[in-house]
């Protein structure tokens, strides 16, 4: 048949997946680090396949075939309660055709549909069809892209329709499925107030995921990272994933999931557990990490998928690999498991469907996995979604569906080796919709039948799935219901050991480990690190990170004002600007071998044109990233992400970056620092409280834009406020270096490069909050010098007053950011040197003793400001004034603008009369 020109060997088939698989092109194919078009199949018509002379002759039946392709998923039988009326398909009526049964024709198949035979009337191809597309399976792929993927997935579903299951493997799934079943029940009885969100009605979770874990470990892959909602997840984790029950029990008994020398986390819900494993078959291995979930549906996509992208680069494998032939996706396996009512409705869906196949966050694919209750919370899937399935949105990329009964346990197990085997051919995701039910409510506490009553009517009056199977294989004689009986009961008496030992059970230690081993909990108290360098070394990476291919032509503006500028500043060494600065602390970590990596939108060349850290040729638009190229030898190296006009899904994925290696430092810029609130459920879920919840580390870097200057009310502010009052900084006593975030508002480039390599230098990983400069980048006083980066020099979380004469000061005025050199400014005009301005830093973890040894340098001080260009119910006043209260002894007064309820005016002259008033009041 002609669909068997796919069929290729091993080595034809690699090299084919680099020629076909596609690419979105960046810029000039010349590709860069974290982008290697080789390792991607390229986006190339598909060259125009000769149709068979028997298909012109058969068009007709050759159009009622492709209609069942396209249509029969509208009246398959994949409801397990049978709810679902079918949709009207008039498309696949013979007669629209020209066909009728009665002609009598045997009709050539070759070329056209594969149902086992050559030749056939169309009665029977007609009945072939229903069974394989309108049956407990169907598949969605003729809006796949290329000739080559459909041509794939009609041959290979229709013959995955004839293949059976060994007695072996079913006699393991039928175990599967009842060990599950004996768990929810064991469950139940125990717990009989705790929410586990179980899985029953869902049980052939099992199946799919016994099959994918078997796919994996035959194959090359190395390991699997997966994400995965609460519904079912206990039974995944205990059943397949080796989660000590013990544990769980422990956890449902109400104590802690860490050992008993873990002080620091408050730990999590029962069903937000995560894990690491290496899990052994008899065909092979793989390991297997479950990310942890926070209740808010679908954030933890991103997540997954960083961490994925993440252990890729770890394994240098695809975009990141130094050899010829490796692809995205040859050692690492991404699967998002799903709810119907979330990846339907959440915008992260859709965030995550353009996030797929772009350069720097592509992972080969993913194998997502849709458990469909066919309902919300108490939400009927008709009230849910305006499409027809809740997997619809996988058409926005052209993605394979698969929909399957979830009472057909072999179904879903053929249907997660179809989806693997094209993940890992096509290198592209991949869903499956596994429709069924969820046996309780939301929780086992509530009552559906409030809502639902005529489906819980069904649920209520029909056997489980496992036992409905455990009937079918053993009626049937392929399953020993003894052995069965057996391994139910074997397991029964190990949950009843489990349970026994759960509350003398001392939990191991599951973070902290393998590559994290060299970090440890930060101390409760602030240290500080050396984190200058040699001024020689210095001079070189910022040489470097201007320095060209003789053959490059960048822009004509930027030779003068960027390049040839900068060179001027290394050698002057006394004018050193933000982005010099920048440049200067990435260089110097990739010097000692610390990957990194920013992402954020326009960040190659930075919203305010200040970065230029990759560069375009004029000529091509070649990309070129200099500090990649600082030595031959390079180890290390420098990802520029231009990200996509997303929020939430990107700050995701660069918060799972961070939690696989301690020793790349991950930097996500905002365009403006208020653009960040589009990924609160992020900050709120993950980067403020990963650490506190599950004992998980993170370095990330939050850049955001932050300044008042006339910009309006949406590009002034990144909201320090809410940060300062998410952090749990203490009012009342000294902080340490163990407080969940850190959050700086630095006022010079020397600040800023201290704070990059403090990320990588010490030895835990807090995520730093940086509201950084937007006028302060060209400000020509907010510069640096050589010697401000120097070894021995350090991060200042409060920077005092050189000029004014402690024993003449009156009074101290305290402020942060950009606002001191309006301050400084101000002061000059008026002359006045009794005023001294102190600058804070560092605001979580507060600094209090060094205000305390600013604040004894003026022991004639009357008046202590706080002056802030924010509005009062805005910027740090809130957070700040407690703290100078009750540890440093001193009550400030306010200077700054009055309440309102948007960070900034949209009036200019009124802008500007704000600015006049500020400087009259902070030195009134």
């Amino acid at each position: 048949m002609w669909m068997n020109i796919i069929r290729v060997s091993t080595g034809a088939h690699r090299a084919w997946l680099s020629k076909h698989l596609r690419v979105a092109r960046y810029h000039a194919d010349n590709g860069i680090y974290g982008y290697k078009p080789s390792a991607w199949m390229q986006n190339q018509s598909p060259k125009v396949m000769e149709l068979e002379t028997n298909r012109i002759r058969n068009a007709s039946l050759l159009q009622l075939v492709d209609a069942y392709r396209s249509h029969g998923h509208k009246r398959a039988k994949i409801d397990a309660l049978a709810m679902q009326k079918p949709k009207p398909t008039p498309e696949l009526d013979p007669s629209l055709y020209g066909l009728s049964a009665s002609d009598g024709t045997n009709f050539n198949l070759t070329g056209i549909v594969n149902i086992g035979q050559e030749t056939a009337h169309l009665s029977d191809i007609v009945q072939h069809l229903e069974q394989m597309y309108c049956g407990t399976t169907s598949v969605e792929f003729m809006h796949l892209p290329t000739m080559e993927e459909r041509a794939w997935c009609a041959e290979r579903y229709e013959e995955m329709h004839r293949t059976t299951l060994s007695n072996e493997t079913k006699t393991q799934l039928a175990i599967l499925l009842a060990k599950a079943q004996a768990l929810e029940n064991f469950m139940a009885v125990k717990f009989t107030t705790v929410k586990r969100y179980g899985g029953e009605g869902a049980e052939s979770v099992m199946a799919l995921f016994y099959q994918l874990l078997q796919a994996a470990a035959q194959s090359d892959l190395e390991q699997m990272v997966l994400c995965m909602p609460h519904r079912g997840r206990l039974i995944v984790q205990v059943g397949l994933l080796e989660l000590s029950a013990t544990l769980v029990f422990r956890k449902m008994s109400g104590l802690p999931e860490f050992p008993a020398t873990n002080k620091e986390c408050v730990g999590d819900i029962l069903t937000h557990l995560y894990q690491s494993v290496d899990l052994e078959y008899d065909n092979g291995k793989i390991h297997f990490t479950m990310i942890p979930n926070p209740s808010h549906l679908e954030a933890n996509l991103p997540v997954c998928m960083g961490k994925a992208r993440s252990r890729q680069q770890s394994l240098q494998e695809g975009d990141y690999s130094k050899e010829d032939g490796s692809l995205v996706g040859d050692k690492v396996l991404c699967v998002q498991v799903h709810g119907d009512a979330a990846y339907a409705a959440q915008g992260m869906a859709s965030e995550m469907q353009v996030l797929a196949e772009l350069p720097h966050y592509n992972v080969g694919g993913s194998i997502h996995v849709v458990v469909n209750n066919q309902l919300g919370f108490t939400t009927p899937a008709d009230r849910g979604r305006s499409s027809v399935h809740c997997t619809d949105i996988a058409k926005m990329n052209g993605n394979l569906v698969v929909h399957v009964n979830g009472d057909e346990p072999e179904e879903v197990a053929k249907a997660s080796q179809f989806a693997f085997d094209y993940k890992q051919k096509f290198r592209r995701d991949v869903f499956i919709d596994m429709q069924c039910f969820r046996r309780l409510g939301h929780n086992e506490i509530d009552d559906p039948s409030f809502t639902q009553p005529t489906m819980y009517g069904i649920v209520k009056s029909r056997m489980s799935v496992p036992d409905l199977y455990l009937d079918k294989v053993t009626n049937a004689g392929e399953v020993n219901r003894n052995e069965i009986d057996q391994a139910v009961a074997e397991n029964q008496e190990k949950l009843n050991q489990c349970l026994k030992a759960a509350k003398t059970h001392d939990p191991e230690p599951t973070t902290l480990q393998q590559q994290w081993s060299g970090c440890v909990q930060a101390p409760a108290h602030i240290t500080s690190w050396d984190t200058g360098v040699d001024v020689d070394v210095l001079r070189f990476v910022a040489a470097k990170s201007v320095t060209l291919p003789e053959d490059f032509t960048p822009h004509h503006h930027l030779v003068k004002t960027f390049l040839e500028a900068r060179q001027k500043k290394i050698v002057e060494g006394n004018a050193i600007d933000w982005a010099t600065a920048e440049a200067m602390a990435v260089g110097s970590l990739l010097y000692q071998g610390y990957n990194v990596r920013i992402s954020g939108q326009d960040v190659g060349r930075g919203t305010f044109s200040h970065r230029h850290a990759m560069l375009v040729d004029q000529t091509d638009d070649s990309v070129y990233v200099p500090l990649n190229h600082i030595t031959p030898e390079q180890k290390a190296f420098y990802e520029v992400a231009n990200s996509p006009l997303s929020e939430e899904a990107v700050l995701g994925f660069e918060y799972g970056m961070t939690l696989e290696n301690p020793n790349n430092l991950i930097i996500w810029e905002a365009q403006f620092g208020d653009f960040y609130n589009g990924a609160q459920t992020i900050i709120d879920t993950y980067v403020i409280g990963g650490e506190v919840k599950w004992c998980l580390q993170s370095g990330l870097v939050m850049l955001l834009p932050h300044g008042f200057d006339g910009a309006g009310p949406e590009h002034s502010s990144c909201h320090m406020e809410r940060f300062l009052q998410q952090s749990d900084s203490k009012e009342d006593s000294a902080d340490g270096d163990n407080v969940n975030i850190s959050i700086v508002h630095p006022t010079t480039p020397a600040q800023y490069f201290h704070l990059l390599r403090r990320q990588m230098v010490r030895n835990f990983r807090k995520p730093l909050i940086v509201a950084s400069p937007k006028v302060l980048l060209r400000l020509p006083s907010a510069v640096s010098s050589l010697a401000d980066m120097a070894p021995g020099t350090s991060f200042k979380p409060v920077i005092g007053d050189t000029k004014a004469n402690p024993k003449e000061v009156d009074h101290v005025i305290f402020c942060c950011g950009k606002h001191y050199y309006d301050l400084i400014k101000e002061r000059e005009q008026r002359e006045a040197y009794t005023t001294a301005i102190i600058r804070i830093e560092s605001l979580c973890p507060f600094p209090a003793a060094e205000v305390q040894t600013e604040l004894n340098k003026y022991p004639s001080a009357k008046v202590f400001t706080w002056s802030q260009e924010e509005h009062r119910n805005m910027g740090p006043w809130s957070f700040v004034s407690p703290r100078f209260a009750n540890i440093a002894g001193c009550k400030l007064r306010y200077s700054g603008r009055g309440v309102l309820g948007v960070p900034a005016v949209g009036m200019s002259k009124l802008h500007q009369a704000e600015v006049k008033q500020l400087m009259e009041d902070a030195f009134r």
